[in-house]
């Protein structure tokens, strides 16, 4: 049976945040891929990653002022849509975790502290952060901006580069600690209302 640290191999920040990288500039070229694969951790992870990336560039579309509102409409259903798909992709990260730890035989006692992020929310933020930085290295490259602006934009991409770096950092120690038992996991159920018709009253009371 493989350790748990060769199990959590893919899950190291540096080579995370590279192949965010990657994908965030080969799907500028040739459009975002769902993966085929959504239970290992790579599928996971860009499962999350994808949903980001559309998100991302409907939020961009739905803020436009010359289209015509059924056009902000759809764009607002697509956010939606994939804000759920995404914040499920983040639970099933966490489950997944949640499961190699019990079948590890990790059970730690009421007296071990829980981080106050779960794993797959940090990836979720290593995603978002990784979008951020291309887009804002993209406004360096602008021909229609002034000196001031693109000093401020290099300023904000040096910035998020540190954040990134941090938040990676932070990852890290949070998977080596979940291993030594000196955190504990625990899954955080996100229970999303907006889009269920069960639950959002604006659904509900209009049918």
């Amino acid at each position: 049976m493989n350790s748990l640290s060769e199990i959590f191999a893919p899950f190291k920040s540096e080579n995370l945040i590279e192949w965010f990288d990657d994908l965030v500039t080969l799907w500028h070229e040739t459009g975002p891929i769902e993966p085929e694969d959504h239970h290992s951790p790579k599928g996971m992870f860009q499962w999350v990653h994808y949903h980001n990336f559309k998100l991302w560039h409907s939020e961009d579309q739905a803020r436009r002022t010359d289209l015509e509102p059924e056009k902000i409409v759809a764009c607002k259903r697509k956010i939606d849509h994939h804000n759920q798909l995404r914040n499920d992709g983040i639970e099933q990260i966490d489950v997944w975790i949640d499961n190699v730890l019990k079948t590890a035989e990790i059970d730690p006692d009421d007296s071990v502290e829980i981080n106050s992020e779960t794993p797959g929310s940090i990836i979720d933020r290593l995603s978002i952060l990784t979008l951020k930085i291309y887009h804002m290295e993209e406004q360096t490259r602008r021909q229609d901006i002034d000196r001031s602006h693109l000093e401020l934009c290099q300023m904000r991409c040096q910035i998020l580069l540190q954040q990134r770096q941090d938040l990676g950092v932070a990852f890290d120690k949070l998977m080596l600690d979940l291993r030594q038992v000196k955190k504990k996991h625990k899954i955080y159920r996100q229970y999303k209302m907006y889009n269920d018709p069960m639950f959002n009253p604006g659904l509900y009371s209009s049918n």
